[in-house]
């Protein structure tokens, strides 16, 4: 399977999409602010990529807002969010067959454009 979950407003992943050339190469692409996210993907997203926390953006302006950073979040508070409000997902999220790609670090992107 190949798979992005992304934000089209997101400036950084209209970038990274363009870079990599994602929408031309037979991803499926999901927009998570008009096609929420499954407790099933998010399930599958996990165990690719480790833990809920991995997947979690602590960059979301509702994580300040929320009051989320000044307590320890458990494993299923970060799903909670995470299939609460969109922005709480650390973005984007590229799935290739067995592979996971999170966020926009120089690393990771490093790894994803040498996959795709």
């Amino acid at each position: 399977m190949k798979k992005i979950y992304y934000l089209s407003s997101c400036s950084t992943c209209q970038a990274i999409i363009k870079s990599t050339q994602i929408d031309k190469k037979g991803f499926i692409m999901q927009d998570i602010k008009t096609e929420k996210i499954t407790a099933t993907q998010i399930y599958e997203m996990k165990k690719m990529a480790g833990s809920y926390e991995a997947l979690f953006s602590r960059r979301a302006l509702k994580y300040k807002a929320w009051g989320l950073k000044e307590k320890q979040l458990s494993a299923m508070e970060y799903r909670k969010y995470i299939l609460e409000e969109y922005t709480f997902l650390k973005r984007p999220v590229v799935i290739i067959d067995n592979q996971i790609f999170v966020g926009n670090d120089a690393k990771n992107l490093a790894a994803l454009k040498k996959a795709v």
